[in-house]
């Protein structure tokens, strides 16, 4: 088996045995010199190839996940959660945050607000005519959609009290949703809301039902 051993160790090994032959060294002394030198090869090579595998498996796990910029990048454990948190840590918004990453809004559901989010679930998504969902993620439609999910926004601090108490709520995109309160169940223009999260920047009501603004 041959090892690659660096030149500069078989020019070493080399000369070594030259000066065997000129010194008439001990045999004994020359085979000790040559494994001594051998093994401090061998162990550069192991050392060389534990760095290279550390190296390709801290590039390899850094590939593929996405990285959150602006204010959405910064790491904050302690504070109580905004409202992209709340919908990241839900694993019945999925639908929604693709949504919100793909029209590049991530700023806007992390800013100081006040906001009230309506957020429809993945079964919400799922009850829209078929492909509509992937229809809208498309680059050429990001403006409708950026509309469709600034629709579901309002500025202002609504609580589930809140949004009891008025008969429509003015949403960032200028328009008006209809809320209505029967046998105890919240509706915002038909839809059901399901529970409420409080956030750091507004509140997050959950809903059934995917809010879309009329057309203009």
């Amino acid at each position: 088996m041959r090892f690659p051993f660096p030149k500069e160790v078989v020019g070493l090994t080399c000369l070594i045995h030259i000066n065997y032959r000129i010194m008439n060294l001990p045999r004994v002394f020359i085979k000790a010199v040559f494994i001594a030198i051998t093994s401090v090869s061998f162990l550069l090579l192991m050392t060389a190839c534990v760095q290279n595998s550390q190296t390709a498996n801290t590039a390899s796990a850094s590939v593929g996940e996405p990285e959150l910029t602006g204010q959405s990048g910064v790491v904050d454990e302690e504070s109580e959660q905004h409202i992209l948190k709340v919908a990241l840590g839900s694993k019945d918004h999925t639908t929604l945050v693709a949504a919100v990453q793909a029209a590049a809004m991530e700023d806007v559901l992390t800013n100081a607000g006040p906001l009230t989010v309506f957020a429809p679930t993945n079964d919400a998504f799922a009850a829209l005519p078929e492909g509509t969902v992937e229809n809208l993620l498309k680059p050429e439609n990001i403006d409708a959609l950026k509309r469709i999910i600034t629709y579901h926004a309002a500025p202002g601090n609504y609580g589930p009290n809140n949004i009891r108490g008025v008969m429509g709520i003015g949403q960032a995109t200028g328009d008006k949703v209809e809320v209505k309160v029967e046998d105890g169940v919240t509706t915002v223009n038909g839809a059901k809301v399901l529970g409420s999260v409080k956030a750091s920047n507004g509140y997050v009501h959950v809903i059934d039902a995917v809010l879309l603004p009329p057309d203009k």
